[in-house]
């Protein structure tokens, strides 16, 4: 039997395994409820099929799967394993308990009603309930972190969902991560306001990990490390972290709790592990989750959740590639759940893969791929309304292609994994358009008289010292000698063409006019094979 699927340090880089072989999850995550009927999820599979995915993302809820105390129903989970099987896919659960979007959504009824063993955070000091503003003026509630109850029942259950999973799944590795919570955090303050808080808050933090932030400063933003920096080496929250210490001290405690419910799954079957996150977009906590496993707090849920293998970003904002590069960071691997259907949905998968070597691209709700992401679901998601993308359609094909060349690359692209013979470019970042491996180099132009195009992306994949495999749309393709000796440079071979099974096949043999302007305004696979001399 098959080792069950585990990350790989590779070259600096963690890799996801899959039967003991590297893996990238070319993948989409459903509309929240859609997962909750095998019957409706029929319709769905067709549409991955169609988007040439090889996982998809599936909420599991705690309400579904505990709906009375200590009562578990796995029907569903076994019929979207049964499903993922016979179309060939892998699985990626989603465990919705006691937080979703910072809410308790998903949480039983039988939670929900008890709020005196199951507390209800207050975000304004005696109130269960509240109306915030910032969160679109919607009545906002959620679960107390502080309450042991909760994060008890709450891993009890997602304990026994690993436990299921193992039993039915151990042998066919159909399951190959699990994501603890979605986008947690509190909404509406920076942290909760109970006597409970109050008094932990004024109560002296642990030395060990005011030691370990202070060890670790590149795993915070600039002004949480310059507030950490500056503070006290002991006493209270606010003495040792400053105008930083109410979002550290919610994180501290988010992170508990998440990192406990992992640990009591991992204990029964240690699948990795990720937890996600809804953006911090330069507003102050409480805008956004605070306690999230946001970037600028990367530290604290390193040292609070041990079990989480993978830090998530939600990325539905315009700087896209800002995002990713404060994610794939200090050995957290990119690993992207969900992201905006529009027009640059298919390039960005392609730079992902190419240029930070991710673990997994997920766009979210991608049953609608091809149709308008609208205004009013950008407002939901945290973006910007203006955002030209929102009208911009991602062509179906066209995603299709990308998601198949990908997958016929997955041995050469991992092998890469973590080396710098696998870099991509995106127009989305206009001043990096150049790739140097050795004594060769690559620019691709997007912008300029024979070519202007704001979708452009380009991977290029080093196979031996002068022959390289090249992904290209919206682009003019320069190649060029990075050898100062040997500045000249030939074409020896050039083709169009496709992988097969593992094999190379040859579509064209490019040459004259197709060698002399390598412009492509639409998707291409290129080998190329070139010749340095002086």
């Amino acid at each position: 039997m098959s080792s069950i699927p585990y990350l790989k340090e590779q070259n600096g880089k963690k890799v996801l395994m899959v039967n003991d072989e590297p893996f990238i999850m070319l993948a989409g995550e459903v509309h929240n409820s859609n997962s909750s009927s095998v019957e409706y999820m029929e319709g769905v599979w067709e549409k991955a099929d169609a988007l040439g995915m090889n996982c998809l993302l599936l909420p599991v809820t705690w309400e579904l799967t505990e709906p009375e105390e200590g009562v578990f129903d796995f029907s569903l989970v076994d019929g979207l394993i049964a499903q993922a099987r016979a179309r060939g896919k892998r699985l990626a659960f989603l465990w919705f308990g006691a937080w979703k979007n910072a809410q308790c959504y998903y949480a039983p009824a039988w939670v929900k009603k008890d709020m005196e063993r199951f507390r209800r955070a207050e975000v304004e000091k005696g109130e269960r309930f509240t109306r915030i503003e910032s969160f679109h003026g919607m009545s906002y509630t959620t679960l107390s972190y502080l309450c042991d109850a909760t994060r008890e029942a709450d891993a009890r259950a997602f304990a026994e969902l690993m436990r299921h999973i193992r039993a039915v799944d151990a042998a066919e590795n159909t399951v190959i991560t699990v994501q603890v919570e979605n986008e947690t955090g509190l909404m509406g303050a920076a942290r909760e306001h109970s006597d409970e808080a109050d008094a932990r808050f004024a109560g002296a933090v642990p030395q060990e990990f005011a030691d370990y932030l202070r060890a670790h400063m590149e795993m915070l933003s600039e002004d949480i490390a310059a507030a950490v920096a500056s503070g006290a080496a002991q006493g209270s929250w606010e003495e040792v972290f400053g105008s930083a210490a109410e979002e550290l001290f919610s994180a501290y405690h988010v992170a508990g709790y998440v990192g406990a419910v992992a640990a009591a799954g991992k204990e029964v079957y240690p699948l990795p592990m990720s937890a996600n996150c809804w953006l911090n977009q330069g507003g102050e906590a409480g805008t956004y989750p605070s306690g999230g496993p946001v970037a600028r707090v990367m530290g604290v849920w390193r040292y609070a959740a041990p079990a989480i293998d993978v830090l998530a970003p939600d990325i539905y904002v315009q700087n896209f590639t800002e995002i990713c590069e404060e994610y794939a960071k200090c050995g957290n691997p990119l690993y992207i759940p969900e992201t905006a259907t529009h027009g640059h949905c298919g390039p960005r998968e392609v730079y992902t893969v190419g240029r930070h070597h991710a673990m997994c691209y997920s766009p979210f709700g991608f049953e609608d791929m091809g149709g308008e992401f609208t205004a009013s679901m950008g407002f939901l998601f945290g973006m910007d309304t203006s955002d030209p993308l929102l009208a911009m359609l991602q062509d179906v094909e066209e995603y299709r292609w990308y998601t198949d060349t990908l997958r016929s690359m997955m041995p050469l692209l991992t092998e890469r994994y973590g080396t710098k013979k696998l870099q991509a470019v995106i127009a989305e970042r206009p001043d990096d358009d150049t790739m140097v491996f050795g004594t060769y180099g690559f620019k691709a132009l997007m912008s300029g008289p024979m070519i202007q195009r704001n979708d452009g992306v380009c991977l290029v994949l080093q196979e031996t010292e002068d022959t390289f495999y090249v992904v290209a749309n919206g682009c003019m393709l320069v190649p060029f000698s990075a050898d100062q000796e040997k500045p000249y440079l030939d074409i020896l071979a050039f083709e169009d063409g496709r992988f097969e099974n593992g094999e190379w096949k040859r579509q064209r043999r490019l040459n004259g006019d197709e060698a002399a302007i390598m412009r492509y305004g639409e998707p291409v696979l290129l080998r190329i094979q070139l010749f340095a001399y002086c």
